[in-house]
């Protein structure tokens, strides 16, 4: 599957159509997340144009950016902050990260299911998630000159089935990205309108699906104790007889 590289990605973000993505996704997560004070923050994919304004605010924030995709310095005006790697297996400890975001990633992977086990295992178990991918009802999926216009989209109920399926837990669903994926300037200018109005008459055709999870964790009964359960139910056996000759040997 073909994903969109550094270079792709970088210019993007770099124009006015880029530019106003970055807004509107930033300002969704200042919604989801207002306080990440002291918590250690996690983008996979290309999430530093959405993680910047965290810096300031949680105690860590790094980002994975897998191989096949490139790497690019981040931030600019200080110490390097990201890890090019396998997305597969990420060079991070178990339960390790409170706040993840995942964004192109998922829906340009050959390996979804693999990919959510991996971020399941570096996710702290009171943690959140963040998946970020292109609404398959939407313009955005259609609009190839966008990174967005390419992978595999998602609606709402696809996306969430996936992520219950891979002990994952829903817990809010956002859409963003209401106006046209078009760089024409009268366009641009009225995002907001396109925004307001788009949430109230048209939600469910958003560029983009945003889903929000937490880490289900199964209890599992310790060993020891389906070893006891076993041994108080089964039944009591007569004690075995032992045949004693006159000399006291045991039996032959």
């Amino acid at each position: 599957m073909w994903r969109p590289d550094i270079i792709d990605l970088s210019q993007f973000y770099s124009a006015p159509l880029g530019h106003l993505v970055r807004r509107h996704v930033r300002q969704s997560l200042a919604q989801l997340w207002p306080d990440v004070r002291g918590q250690k923050i996690l983008g996979i994919g290309y999430a530093t144009p959405f993680i910047r304004p965290f810096l300031e605010q949680a105690d860590r924030v790094i980002a994975a950016m897998p191989a096949n995709q490139g790497i690019q310095h981040w931030p600019r005006e200080g110490p390097n902050r990201v890890f090019l790697g396998d997305e597969l297996e990420l060079p991070l400890p178990d339960q390790s990260m409170d706040r993840i975001i995942v964004v192109h990633a998922l829906e340009t992977t050959e390996a979804a299911r693999p990919l959510l086990r991996e971020i399941w295992r570096v996710m702290d178990s009171g943690g959140r998630a963040l998946f970020i991918v292109p609404n398959r009802r939407g313009l955005w999926s259609r609009a190839e000159h966008t990174p967005f216009g390419h992978g595999h989209p998602y609606t709402t109920g696809q996306l969430s089935r996936l992520l219950r399926a891979n002990m994952f837990l829903p817990e809010q669903t956002n859409m963003a990205l209401h106006f046209p994926p078009l760089g024409w300037r009268p366009l641009l200018r009225a995002n907001r309108l396109f925004e307001r109005v788009g949430t109230r008459v048209w939600p469910g055709f958003a560029g983009l699906v945003m889903v929000e999870v937490s880490k289900q964790v199964f209890a599992v009964t310790p060993l020891r104790e389906k070893r006891r359960r076993r041994i108080r139910s089964a039944p009591a056996l007569a004690p075995a007889t032992r045949t004693s000759t006159r000399d006291g040997d045991s039996d032959r």
